[in-house]
Order: C-alpha cells, then sequence, then structure tokens
C-alpha cells in the first residue's frame, strides 16, 4: 500500500498565498456546546503555524457533527475558531459560510498572519455527496490546498478529495505522520508484528482481521468482539454479546490463522457481571461463562498472556478495547495492554477510536510512538483500503 505523499515543503514559496486546508476540528462538546477535548485542534496547529510562519494565509475547512446538509445552530464552527485562537496566538476570523463570493472577499481581505475558520462544510447537502460544484467552490478560495484531516481521509467529500483534484495538493504535518505511521504497521513491519483488536462487535473488525492474517504473527482479540469467536469454539458465553449471523465469519478467520500460522487467540478466562453496570457483581471465571452472567473485561491469565506478547513485539498496533474500561471495575485488561504498550521497545501505535480514549485515560499516550486522530480512516487503512483523501493528494 502506497502511503508516500508529497509535504508542505512540495508547495514551495508560500509568500502572500490563499492555502485551503481542510482540518479535522469534529470535536467533542458538552451539553452547554462547550470543547471538552481541544485533541484535534491541537494536532492542526504545526500545519497552521508553518504556513503563517511561511507568508501563506490558512482558510481552514472543518466539519462539526452530524448537521446532514441542514444550517444547525448549535453547530456553528463559532466556539472552534475561539478555542482556535486561543491556542495559536494568531488572529481567527471565523465565517458564517464556508463558500461563496462573500467567503471569496472576505478571505481576499484577511489580514496577514490571520487564519481564516470558514463556516461547517457539512451545513451543505453537497459536502458528503462529493459534488463537484461545491468542491470547485472550495477551490476558489485558494491558490494550494493542504490536506490534514485523517479523521475524514476515508471519505470521497468534496472538502476532502474534491478540492485537492482542483488545487496544487500537499499533506499537513497531521496527515503526513498518519500515513508514516501506518506505513511502518502495513508495508515494512518489524517482526514480530502483533495487532490488538477489541471494542464491542466482531462484524466492525472481521475485514480487518482478514487483511491482517496476511501480515501479522499474532492477533490478540479481546472485548465484546471476542465471546462469538468463542462460542465458534463451542465455549459458554452466558448473556455475553455475540453475533450468530458472524459466526461462519469468525470460523473462516480462524481456519484462516492456522493455515496462516498466524495465532489468532482468543480469551481463556475473564472478568464476568450479572448485568452491565458499574456497580453489578462481578467475579473472574476461567473460559467458559456460565449462564445470567456476561463477560465485560479480560480476565487475569488472558492478561499476563496479551500482555507478554504485546511486550516483546517489534511492531504492535492497537484498535479497540479489552472490555468496558469506562467501568474501572472492567478497566484492567485494556490498562495492562496500555502499560505493554509503553514498555514495548518496538514501534507502538494506537490506531485511533476507544483505544485513543483508553490511552489519554491512563495516561499514557506520550509513551507510545503514534496515537492516530482517525477511527474509522485507521481501520480501513487497516483493512488495506485506499482513502480518497490520501489518493488525491497524490494525483
Amino acid at each position: 500500500m502506497n502511503l508516500d505523499v508529497p509535504g508542505l515543503e512540495s508547495l514551495g514559496d508560500l509568500t502572500g498565498k490563499r492555502v485551503v486546508v481542510r482540518a479535522d476540528f469534529n470535536v467533542p462538546v458538552n451539553e452547554a456546546g462547550e470543547i471538552t477535548d481541544d485533541t484535534r485542534i491541537r494536532a492542526a496547529l504545526p500545519t497552521l503555524r508553518d504556513i503563517l510562519a511561511r507568508g501563506g494565509r490558512p482558510v481552514v475547512l472543518v466539519h462539526f457533527g452530524r448537521p446532514k446538509g441542514q444550517i444547525v445552530e448549535s453547530l456553528r464552527v463559532g466556539p472552534i475558531g475561539v478555542r482556535l485562537a486561543a491556542l495559536l496566538g494568531s488572529e481567527v476570523l471565523t465565517l458564517k459560510e464556508s463558500v461563496g463570493a462573500a467567503v471569496e472577499e472576505a478571505v481576499a481581505a484577511a489580514p496577514a498572519g490571520s487564519v481564516v475558520l470558514c463556516e461547517n462544510v457539512r451545513f451543505h447537502p453537497g459536502e458528503t455527496k462529493g459534488d463537484p460544484e461545491l468542491a470547485a467552490g472550495f477551490a476558489r478560495l485558494g491558490d494550494l490546498f493542504v490536506g490534514d484531516a485523517f479523521g475524514a481521509a476515508h471519505r470521497a467529500h468534496a472538502s476532502v478529495s474534491g478540492v485537492a483534484g482542483l488545487l496544487h495538493s500537499a499533506a499537513g504535518s497531521l496527515l503526513r505522520s498518519e500515513c508514516a505511521a501506518f506505513e511502518q504497521v502495513l508495508n515494512a513491519p518489524k517482526k514480530p508484528l502483533v495487532a490488538i483488536l477489541g471494542g464491542a462487535k466482531v462484524s466492525d473488525k472481521l475485514t480487518v482481521i482478514d487483511s491482517l492474517l496476511d501480515r501479522c504473527d499474532a492477533i490478540l482479540v479481546g472485548g465484546g468482539m471476542a465471546y462469538t469467536f468463542l462460542k465458534v469454539q463451542g465455549h459458554s458465553v452466558g448473556s455475553s454479546l455475540v453475533e450468530d449471523d458472524r459466526l461462519d465469519m469468525c470460523r473462516a478467520a480462524l481456519d484462516k490463522a492456522a493455515e496462516r500460522g498466524v495465532d489468532l487467540l482468543l480469551p481463556v478466562d475473564h472478568v464476568i457481571a450479572d448485568r452491565f453496570a458499574a456497580d453489578a457483581e462481578a467475579r473472574d471465571v476461567g473460559v467458559d461463562i456460565p449462564e445470567g452472567w456476561m463477560g465485560l473485561d479480560i480476565g487475569p491469565k488472558t492478561r499476563s498472556l496479551y500482555g507478554e506478547r504485546v511486550r516483546t513485539a517489534r511492531t504492535v498496533v492497537w484498535n479497540g478495547p479489552m472490555g468496558v474500561f469506562e467501568m474501572e471495575r472492567f478497566r484492567k485488561g485494556t490498562e495492562t495492554i496500555g502499560e505493554a504498550m509503553a514498555a514495548c521497545e518496538g514501534t507502538t501505535v494506537v490506531g485511533g477510536g476507544d483505544s485513543v480514549a483508553a490511552i489519554h485515560l491512563l495516561g499514557l499516550a506520550d509513551a507510545v510512538d503514534h496515537v492516530s486522530t482517525g477511527g474509522g480512516a485507521s481501520l480501513e487503512l487497516l483493512e488495506g483500503k485506499v482513502l480518497p483523501g490520501i489518493q488525491a493528494l497524490r494525483a
């Protein structure tokens, strides 16, 4: 898989140039509309600072939430602009629209050293449809394009891949670092390569498993997705989450792993509960779960086994928690993986989604080599798919 993308240096002299930047500022907010985690905004700062330092004028396109082509007042980007200005230390002009003559005039009039933040691109129904006319409207805002929204790179949207096809384009520092990290995992991993896959639904990860079986030495399975595999093997799983319509696919994955000589490891013990609640009655059991109980975390033997595999790997990629880590009683499995990732001397990549929330909760984000900003995008890369937002930058 070719993940080599041109960087900002390929754009040449930026003095006086308008640079359209597709960033990912889809940040979480509370009921009062206050930003609760500005990680994604911070991740874009190096790209914006680089453009400003080289005399360019960033014109930032972002999406926020799921307005579904309608103007939703609570999903305007005003609060994001305020936070961006505070973090960047530069003037940020936040507009009420993202395309059109008024926007083009505002961009032209923006003072040197400032950043223009356009309104939520998903207020336009054509954004998610990849509308070429909308993409052309975005392209009229700049002389150059920089793709830096890895979290949206798997979408063939107007502001992601559409603009890239109309302007001289490059990848921002965030997108480039994501590509470099996954290139190490997918194209030239040091062996042994170990993948850790968790999360609730096995259906979300089966294509990932199929792809990784051609690359990995071992795949460690945890979380709710493990119980469908265990049912295939004839184990009792109690009232644990099981996708019966995926049993045949799980059986095929186990068979393929055996054929390829890949260790596809499943939990050998569990932390179980009598109900899905933080204050549920809980205890440790072996591989079989009694009726009326559900598995909510991997058990101590599995934690030891998985932890050792991770610590001794040369390349590790992790996507999905080992249990219901949001509840402290069922966090030890995820905690063990995080600590083993931190202790591993090889290349360690956390592949987006809940794994990112977990690694931050554990305070271990700085101890791994790369924490991805895109859950869906990272999963599709691990599936072996070509991402439109990356492919368009090489066209």
